[in-house]
C-alpha cells in the first residue's frame, strides 16, 4: 500500500497538455532523483499542463491511472544506461510503436533527458523524437510553449537551447542552470509512505536540499564532472530558508544535502551549523575525502548520520592516472576520524584504470584489508569495487574496456577479499554499460533484441567501440562546453601521471566550461 502527500491533482478537461513524466526504473530510485522531482513540481506549476508520473514497470500514471499512450508528451528521465532496456519495454507494453519512423500524428511526442543521453543520445536515437541535453528545468518551459503553439512539428524545437533532434542530427550545446539561487527549488516535495521497501525512496522521510551542481575536481573518469561544469552553489542562507519552508509544508525534520561535491561546498560548516540551530538532522550521500574535516564529521554524527561514503578509487600511483591524487595521510586521517566517531564506512574503488597491472590489484587488496582492519569490527567497513567505464566527453573516451582483464582481476579480488565485506560489479555488466555509454546507433539493435531474447556475450563484444584519438566520435554534435583540445591534453597527461589542479585552487586552465 502506497500513500503519498503533496501530489498534484488536476481536472484533465481544464488543461491543454497532459505530460507523462516517465522514469524507467523502480519507484524507490525514481523518487530519490532530485531532477525527476524538480521537473514534476515545476511543470505542474503551469496552469495549462498536468504532469503525472509513470514509473517502471507500470504503464499507467500514479495520479489518475491513465495509460501512457493517452498522454500528449512522454518524457523519460534516464539516470542509468541499463534503463534503456526498460524504456523500450515501457513503449512496447503501452502499444506505442518503438521506432520514431513508425509513429503517427496520433502518438505522443517522445522526449528524453538525463546525464546518459545528454552525453551520448545515439543508442536511443531511433526511438526518441527529441533529447533535452543538460539540466531540464532550464529548457522544459520553453519546450512546452513551443508545443502549445506548434504541436509536434519537430523543426520548431530546433531554436531551443539544449535540444538534439535525431531526425535532423543537429549540433547542440548543453543547457545548464547558471545561478542556483535563482533556479527552481522544491518547497513542497512528495512525501510517500509504504510498508513495501520498493516504494520507499532512498532518502525516505527526508528533505532534499540542492546544495550545488557540477564539480571541477577533474577526475578523468567522471562524466558528470565534465558535463555539468562549472561548479555552482546555492547560498547557504537561502538553503536554510528553503529547508524551513519544506518543514512547514511536510513536517519533516531530516535534511539530505544533494550535490556532485557536497563537501566542496564553500560554506558547508556554516550550512550544517545553521541547520542544526533550526533543529534539523543532516545527512549526505557522499563526501570528498580531500575536503572533509573532523569538524564536519562531528557535526554530521551529532545530527544523526550513521554511515559515511568515501571514494579513494585506487592505490596511490593509479590515483594520479585519473587525476585524483589524494594524499595517503589525508585518506587515513579521515578514516581514522570516522572510526573514532563510530561511523559505518562505505568505500568505492575502481579496477581497470589505464596502465593498471595485476600486481597493482594485489596491492589494492592489501590496501583494502588495511583500511578494514582499522575498525574494531571490519565488517562495518563495506567495499564496492567497480570496473572503470570509459564515458563520452571525458579524457577516457578513447580508452577501451578489456573484458578478459577485468574478469580475471575481479575473480582474484573476490577470492583474496572473501573474509571482508565486499561487492564486485559484474565484468559483463560493465562491458554492456560501456557499449551503451560509448556506442553508436548500431547499439539499438541489441537494446531492441533484448525485449524478446537475451543477447549473447559474443553479440555484445562484437559492438565494443574502439576509437582512436582523431576519430569522429558518435556524440560529436553534442557540445558540452569542454573543448576537444583540453580533453586530448588530459588524455596525454594521464599517460604521464601528470595532475591537473582543481579549479578551486589553481589558475584557470581554459577547459571551456566557463564560456558556456
Amino acid at each position: 500500500m502506497l500513500y503519498e502527500k503533496n501530489i498534484f491533482q488536476k481536472d484533465y478537461r481544464k488543461v491543454d497538455v497532459r505530460f507523462g513524466l516517465c522514469y524507467p526504473n523502480i519507484y524507490r530510485t525514481a523518487m530519490s532523483s532530485m531532477g525527476y522531482n524538480i521537473l514534476y513540481n515545476l511543470i505542474n506549476e503551469r496552469e495549462d499542463t498536468w504532469c503525472e508520473r509513470i514509473i517502471y514497470p507500470n504503464i499507467k500514471s500514479i495520479e489518475s491511472n491513465t495509460p501512457l499512450k493517452h498522454f500528449d508528451i512522454i518524457s523519460f528521465t534516464i539516470q542509468f544506461e541499463e534503463d534503456y532496456f526498460n524504456l523500450l519495454e515501457i513503449l512496447r507494453d503501452t502499444e506505442i510503436p518503438l521506432k520514431r519512423e513508425n509513429r503517427s500524428e496520433n502518438d505522443p511526442l517522445i522526449i528524453a533527458g538525463g546525464p546518459c543521453v545528454s552525453a551520448n543520445p545515439m543508442p536511443l536515437s531511433d526511438y526518441i523524437d527529441l533529447f533535452v541535453i543538460g539540466e531540464g528545468e532550464r529548457t522544459i518551459n520553453e519546450l512546452l510553449d513551443v508545443y502549445q503553439n506548434s504541436g509536434k512539428d519537430l523543426k520548431n524545437f530546433l531554436d531551443i537551447d539544449g535540444i538534439y533532434i535525431p531526425e535532423f542530427n543537429n549540433k547542440t550545446r548543453i543547457s545548464i542552470v547558471e545561478n542556483l539561487d535563482e533556479t527552481y527549488h522544491i518547497t513542497q516535495p512528495i512525501i510517500s509512505k509504504s510498508d513495501d521497501e520498493d516504494y520507499q525512496s532512498i532518502f525516505n522521510n527526508s528533505i532534499m536540499l540542492n546544495v550545488s551542481r557540477g564539480c571541477t575536481r577533474g577526475c578523468r573518469f567522471c562524466m558528470a564532472g565534465y558535463l555539468y561544469r562549472p561548479m555552482r552553489e546555492t547560498n547557504w542562507k537561502k538553503l536554510i530558508d528553503i529547508a524551513l519552508e519544506n518543514r512547514k509544508n511536510t513536517g519533516l525534520n531530516k535534511i539530505t544535502l544533494i550535490g556532485a561535491a557536497v563537501s566542496d561546498y564553500s560554506n558547508l560548516e556554516k550550512l550544517i551549523k545553521g541547520l542544526e540551530e533550526e533543529g534539523f538532522q543532516i545527512s549526505t550521500p557522499s563526501l570528498r575525502i580531500e575536503s572533509i574535516t573532523r569538524t564536519t564529521l562531528e557535526s554530521l554524527k551529532k545530527s544523526g548520520l550513521k554511515t559515511i561514503t568515501l571514494a579513494p578509487e585506487s592505490i596511490c600511483h593509479l590515483r594520479k592516472v585519473i587525476n585524483k591524487d589524494i594524499l595517503e595521510e589525508k585518506i587515513f586521517t579521515v578514516i581514522r576520524d570516522a572510526v573514532e566517531l563510530d561511523f559505518n564506512i562505505k568505500l568505492y574503488f575502481l579496477i581497470g584504470i589505464p596502465g593498471e597491472s595485476f600486481d597493482d590489484v594485489g596491492e589494492l587488496c592489501e590496501y583494502m584489508k588495511k583500511i578494514a582492519d582499522m575498525h574494531k569490527n571490519p565488517k562495518r567497513v563495506k567495499f564496492s569495487v567497480n570496473p572503470v567505464i570509459p564515458k563520452p566527453h571525458t579524457p577516457l573516451q578513447w580508452e577501451g574496456y578489456d573484458f578478459k582483464d577485468i574478469k580475471k582481476k575481479t575473480r582474484y579480488i573476490k577470492k583474496e577479499m572473501k573474509d571482508y565485506n565486499i561487492k564486485c560489479e559484474s565484468p559483463k555488466k560493465g562491458l554492456i554499460q560501456y557499449i551503451l555509454s560509448c556506442g553508436d546507433r548500431a547499439v539499438s539493435t541489441l537494446i531492441e533484441k533484448s525485449l524478446t531474447k537475451q543477447p549473447t556475450l559474443k553479440e555484445w563484444r562484437e559492438l565494443t567501440p574502439d576509437y582512436d584519438i582523431d576519430d569522429l566520435l558518435p556524440w560529436s554534435n553534442i557540445d558540452t562546453g569542454i573543448n576537444e583540445r583540453f580533453l586530448k591534453n588530459e588524455h596525454k597527461r594521464l599517460r604521464n601521471l601528470k595532475q591537473t589542479p582543481w579549479c578551486g585552487t589553481a589558475p584557470c586552465y581554459n577547459c571551456g566550461a566557463c564560456e558556456k
